[in-house]
């Protein structure tokens, strides 16, 4: 008698694949609020071996030819029109943004008070998108954006009563880093340039490296240091905050609202300050915690779907 063996299917089981599209939203936004905090640390890294104007000058060197030799090798083609919104995103969104957070950090401005500065670009985003784009921001986003901006003052309100150290105009550099990434987030999206994302950071990045390559000769500032600590703080900033956190902007905002994008930022300075205790010792106080639970709690609302 012959007996077989019942078939077995080898189709994907479709309870497998939602769950993994379920935890891709939220692998997306810890990766974007993980690498976009390290932005501030690279800043503090980068500064301690080196002015800001030769740091950012390296930094987009180097990522700028590795993206341009990556284009050039795939023989990527993009439209005049796409071309010159990548290149306009880029003088707003990395080298209008970085210098400012960059050239604070070289003035003396915490990590914290960079971030909690930066962080109230979600307050300003949201507001502007409603007249701007149309976009729809429920009451509970509202809550949960004035809940943030609340949670982020717990955690770097010590660093603002400490910062004396830092004069007065320095504070003016991280908002304006904040005021021009909202800008490029708006024009991102209402014009919606086309490209695939290694393009889009290949036109930025080479748009920045210009811009910061020209400054740092005429002020200088271009010869990098022949120390180790350079190397690595350039390492840091093209990797983690280049690659990583703005490639990680561009594909949450790509999937998503200007409101939920923007909310996410609210968790860089508590994720900051994780990672100044990690890299430099800087203890985490009650504050801080308090700050973070605040902090999550905003995020929550503002990306709940509600009814």
């Amino acid at each position: 008698m012959d007996v077989s063996t019942p078939h077995q299917s080898t189709r994907p089981d479709p309870t497998n694949r939602s769950r993994a599209g379920a935890a891709l939203p939220l692998l997306l936004a810890a990766g974007l609020v993980v690498m976009w905090s390290s932005g501030f640390v690279g800043a503090e890294l980068g500064t301690r071996q080196a002015p800001a104007t030769t740091l950012l000058a390296w930094r987009f060197l180097v990522v700028g030819a590795l993206l341009v030799g990556w284009c050039l090798w795939r023989g990527a083609r993009m439209a005049p029109r796409d071309l010159a919104l990548h290149a306009l995103l880029g003088l707003l969104a990395q080298a209008g943004y970085l210098y400012g957070v960059v050239a604070a950090a070289e003035a003396g401005v915490p990590a914290g008070t960079s971030a909690l500065v930066a962080a109230l670009q979600p307050m300003v985003a949201a507001a502007l998108a409603v007249p701007l784009l149309g976009e729809r921001v429920r009451g509970r986003q509202v809550l949960g954006l004035v809940v943030g901006l609340a949670g982020v003052g717990l955690v770097v309100g010590a660093d603002l009563l400490r910062a004396g150290a830092a004069p007065w105009w320095a504070y003016a550099l991280p908002f304006g880093a904040m005021l021009s990434l909202v800008a490029a987030t708006l024009v991102e999206r209402r014009s919606r340039p086309g490209g695939s994302l290694m393009e889009a950071l290949a036109v930025q990045c080479a748009v920045s490296a210009v811009l910061f390559t020209g400054l740092a000769a005429s002020t200088g500032t271009l010869a990098p240091p022949a120390t180790p600590g350079f190397w690595a703080a350039v390492a840091w900033v093209v990797v983690l905050s280049t690659l990583g956190g703005y490639g990680l902007y561009w594909v949450n905002l790509a999937r998503t609202s200007v409101a939920r994008v923007s909310a996410l930022l609210y968790l860089t300075p508590p994720t900051t300050l994780v990672w100044t205790w990690l890299m430099f010792g800087d203890p985490v106080g009650p504050g801080a915690l308090a700050g973070m639970a605040v902090c999550v709690a905003a995020v929550l609302l503002v990306r709940s779907p509600g009814r």
